[in-house]
């Protein structure tokens, strides 16, 4: 007997819609409702294999997440608790608008996961069902993926123009536009740059939580540079706008590490190749958390990032990612500062 696999289709209460595999006995349905529906996916008749693939896409339509939970705060970011209490042991944070896997949820409190964290966040704070997939298509965007170490990072999308800065294997960039002829435009903090997609692998993602161990610090660090840090942390993305030095409604780059410094009475100029000339000079051996790294093109200094420790820095990156948290070598350092000297 002919076995055919149809779709039920089942509404949760949270809003999402969930299709179902159905298995029916041909003999034992009128032909025009083998026939009848709203739409082909309903109306064809599929065999399992096909059933298997359009279940595979749709997966992939929710970026790999079964159960996919949106943070959904106004700002700065959600508490990942170890356990489901308000005493509960902070084990990460999820970021505005960061994704995760909800994997259970009981008492106003849902059990996630999301990247390398796995915790308890008040239910109450993210979007969930088909809210959760709708800004989910708003926020996902494609990213290059470094498939090589030291990629080159180049002025225009040619071999022979000038390599700007080199990024390591399994950094992400974002990606502006890819183009016919091998090459991919990308974005570079506050600039638009060239890779080749030869040493790339192009994925589209959404942000997910950053660990407690990713927002530690050395052992013997002051407390002036811990306090300085977890202030600039706070404005994890908050939006890039040019010229901007808002840590609320927007900054850039040097605009970020004035107005975070501001705050502890050091007054620094609006230019990331004047603050280089600020303070001591140091080398990565030396750093510490509240130091300065710059970046340059062409040995033009262009971008500065405040030091967070373990190998982080936080930074208003781009107006794709405003404010973001990267690994310090993201791309090549070009200068090492101490504007901190006392503490």
């Amino acid at each position: 007997m002919k076995k055919i696999i149809k779709y039920g289709l089942c509404v949760l209460l949270s809003g999402a819609m969930v299709m179902t595999p159905v298995t029916v006995n041909a003999a034992e349905q009128p032909e025009e409702l083998l026939t009848a529906g709203i739409g082909d996916l309903f109306a064809d008749v599929l065999t399992e294999e096909e059933y298997k693939e359009i279940a595979k896409k749709a997966e992939g339509a929710r970026w790999g997440y079964t159960n996919l939970g949106i943070c959904n705060v106004e700002e700065n970011n959600l508490n990942i608790r170890k356990v489901p209490d308000e005493a509960g042991g902070l084990v990460g944070k999820l970021p505005k608008n960061a994704a995760c896997e909800i994997v259970s949820s009981e008492d106003g409190w849902a059990h996630i996961t999301s990247g390398k964290v796995d915790g308890y966040v008040k239910e109450e704070y993210l979007l969930t069902g088909f809210a959760a997939q709708q800004k989910g298509e708003e926020l996902a965007s494609a990213m290059a993926v470094a498939s090589t170490d030291a990629l080159n990072v180049r002025e225009q999308p040619s071999t022979e123009a000038e390599v700007v800065t080199q990024v390591a294997q399994g950094e992400t960039l974002d990606i502006a536009e890819i183009l016919d002829n091998g090459w991919v435009k990308i974005y570079l903090d506050d600039e638009e740059l060239y890779v080749s997609s030869d040493y790339i692998e192009v994925k589209s993602d959404l942000s997910t939580a950053i660990t407690m161990t990713e927002l530690m610090y050395g052992e013997g660090v002051s407390d002036v540079r811990v306090d300085l840090c977890q202030y600039a942390k706070q404005f994890l993305g908050n939006p890039y706008v040019w010229g901007g030095t808002s840590l609320t409604k927007g900054a850039d780059c040097s605009g970020f590490v004035l107005s975070v410094f501001a705050k502890y009475g050091v007054t620094l100029p609006h230019y990331s190749g004047a603050q280089a000339n600020c303070g001591t000079q140091i080398t990565k051996d030396e750093l510490q958390p509240g130091d300065l790294i710059f970046y340059a093109k062409g040995g033009t200094i262009n971008h500065v990032a405040i030091y967070i420790g373990g190998g982080q820095v936080i930074h208003a990156s781009s107006p794709k990612t405003g404010i973001k948290i990267s690994k310090y070598n993201y791309r090549t350092p070009y200068k090492m500062v101490r504007i901190l000297q006392d503490v």
